[in-house]
């Protein structure tokens, strides 16, 4: 864990275990990372999300609430995850809107999958065990375990050789 906690926002309900490693210009807040785990600089976390154990989570990357990331899962630079399908500022009587506005859309990631610097993660799906995401792709539907898929929509290129 980071020593000096300047320029590191985490607040009092994270839940943090042990020999997670925090870079600085991180926030955090409302949710749990498991043991071992790597934050980069410049990452959010928001509430009511979860990180698994040996994870890597790479700069500027944002994890909105409702992502449960599983364990063993790399996620490259400048990953953005989605929950709104359609997000919208105000309401239509032009207030804007808060949390009780909108549903949350879970999306969740499996075991051992490594996900690309620059992809984008639209919600209410799973990315499955083992697969990879390609750099700058963008997500739109379900990804099965041990494939690669690239692309804007991202499509299978092929299945992940065994190791």
């Amino acid at each position: 864990m980071l020593n000096d906690s300047s320029h590191v926002c985490i607040a009092a309900d994270v839940l943090l275990g042990k020999d997670v490693k925090l870079s600085r210009f991180i926030n955090l807040y409302g949710c749990s990372v498991g043991e071992n785990t790597k934050i980069g600089a410049f990452v959010e976390i928001q509430k009511n999300s979860r990180i698994g154990k040996n994870c890597k989570i790479s700069s500027h990357t944002f994890i909105c609430e409702g992502v449960i990331i599983e364990d063993n899962v790399f996620v490259g630079h400048n990953v953005t995850f989605i929950n709104d399908s359609y997000p919208c500022a105000t309401n239509p009587d032009g207030t804007l809107q808060t949390e009780s506005d909108w549903v949350c859309i879970p999306t969740v990631v499996k075991q051992g999958a490594s996900i690309g610097s620059g992809a984008t993660i639209l919600c209410g799906l799973t990315i499955h065990e083992n697969a990879i995401i390609g750099a700058g792709s963008v997500v739109t539907k379900d990804v099965p375990p041990g494939v690669i898929v690239a692309g804007n929509p991202a499509r299978i290129l092929r299945a992940f050789p065994k190791k």
